[in-house]
Formats: C-alpha cells, structure tokens, sequence
C-alpha cells in the first residue's frame, strides 16, 4: 500500500487552515463536495498525494444511515480526544488490497459499484484508516481532473508520515526525505508538522 491522501479536521471552510498552509508556500488546489456524504474540503496536491482540509457541510447528510458507519460525524465534531487525522492507502506495485480488516462504504458520489474500504474498530482516539482500490497518484490525471503541483517552497512528494498521540493528537509529514532537515510546526493553527528541504 501506499499514501493515497491525508485528511485533516477543519472548521467549516477552513479559512485559516489554508491561509497558513498557502502563506507557508503550498499551492492551493480544487476543493469539492462529497454529496450524500455531507462533508466538503479544500486540498493541496503534491505529485504523490494529497492533503485535505474536511469538514461538515451538511449535519444530516453526515448523519445518514449510509455514513454513520464511517463515524465521521464523531470525527469531524472537533472533540479533543478523537484523532483529527484520516490516511488514505491505495495500490502498490506489491499490494493490491487493504493489510487491515475492513468494510466496504458505498457512498453516492462514488460511480456505480466502487466503494471505500474503512478499517473495522478502529478506536476514535486513533485515525481513520481507509484503503480506496482505483485511486491514482496526482502526477497521473490528466484533462479536468489536474490539479496544480508546483509549490513556491519547493515540495514535490510525501515520503513519509508519523502520527502521535500525548499532549494532543499530532502529524509529522515528511517531504522529498528531509535531506537538508528543515521543519515548519503549524501548531496551534494546524495539528501538523512538515519536515522538508527547500
């Protein structure tokens, strides 16, 4: 498996989220709606994944019969002991399914007969793990689905993540391997660290 995208609780429209990830140097990309779903986002994309700021924009849709199972209502409500954070996996080159026990979310945004694979009993305190079988890396979409990848600060590629838990819940995103060291913290905006090199 590896990252397909990274989702971060915001409040609705995340303004300041996204006011501090472009005033650091990221590209703002296209947000989008999830209907039926009852949540929306705004996102920024790198050429291997993406990270999205969600919220709820529709209390009953989120609260549906269909989406109650995924808890994002719980996740999403801005309580202090459940995980912000949801990480997304797709496909590698050596492993085509989900390492986790899951079941299958057949939301109405998605087409006909595809479905999001949410990891089973996963405690609130920790992410939302989820596996997605045809999701592709940014680099590769092409025609009205291309996003802008190019950043002012220079990241290119997620390679590696680490989340903790302790005084709060926390993200470590690393970019391009960290070769020069460098860290940007987004706390008390943002639960979120960067590690990169310019």
């Amino acid at each position: 498996m590896q990252i397909d995208h990274i989702f971060i609780r915001v409040p609705r429209g995340g303004e300041a989220e996204a006011t501090a990830l472009r005033a650091f140097g990221l590209t703002e990309g296209s947000g989008n709606t999830h209907p039926g779903q009852g949540t929306a986002n705004r996102r920024f994309f790198f050429a291997n994944a993406f990270i999205e700021l969600l919220w709820i924009e529709n209390e009953d849709e989120v609260a549906s019969p269909v989406t109650a199972p995924t808890r994002l209502r719980e996740r999403l409500s801005g309580d202090a002991n459940v995980s912000p954070f949801g990480i997304c996996y797709r496909p590698s080159a050596d492993q085509s399914a989900a390492t986790f026990a899951t079941f299958a979310y057949t939301p109405s945004y998605l087409p006909p007969g595809m479905s999001i694979d949410i990891a089973s009993d996963t405690p609130l305190s920790e992410p939302m793990w989820f596996f997605f079988q045809p999701a592709t890396a940014p680099e590769s979409w092409d025609g009205t689905r291309q996003q802008p990848l190019q950043h002012t600060i220079g990241l290119q590629r997620i390679t590696d993540i680490a989340y903790t838990t302790g005084d709060g819940h926390l993200l470590e995103i690393t970019f391009d391997n960290a070769a020069q060291g460098l860290q940007k913290d987004f706390r008390p905006t943002l639960p979120l660290i960067f590690r990169y090199s310019e």
